[in-house]
């Protein structure tokens, strides 16, 4: 019984993950990655990403909207 239990919620979490993705989402302000000026986010779902601006919907809920003047530096991962 232990092992169906762990099959079914395996499934479960494969079925959620493929249903509705979540995405980890790096942008860095300028072109030099791992400084302060980096952040990240899990990202539900995105409304726009072009070169000087994002907007996301975060994985808590949160609407964020990022600019750039000079551009942004971003990458996206699906989890």
């Amino acid at each position: 019984m232990g092992s169906t239990i762990v099959k079914l919620k395996t499934f479960w979490l494969w079925l959620i993950s493929k249903l509705f993705p979540r995405y980890t989402l790096r942008v860095s302000y300028n072109n030099t990655w791992g400084d302060q000026d980096d952040q990240e986010f899990i990202v539900k779902k995105f409304h726009k990403t072009q070169d000087k601006y994002l907007k996301f919907i975060t994985h808590e809920g949160d609407l964020v909207e990022i600019r750039g003047a000079d551009g942004l530096n971003y990458r996206i991962e699906q989890l």
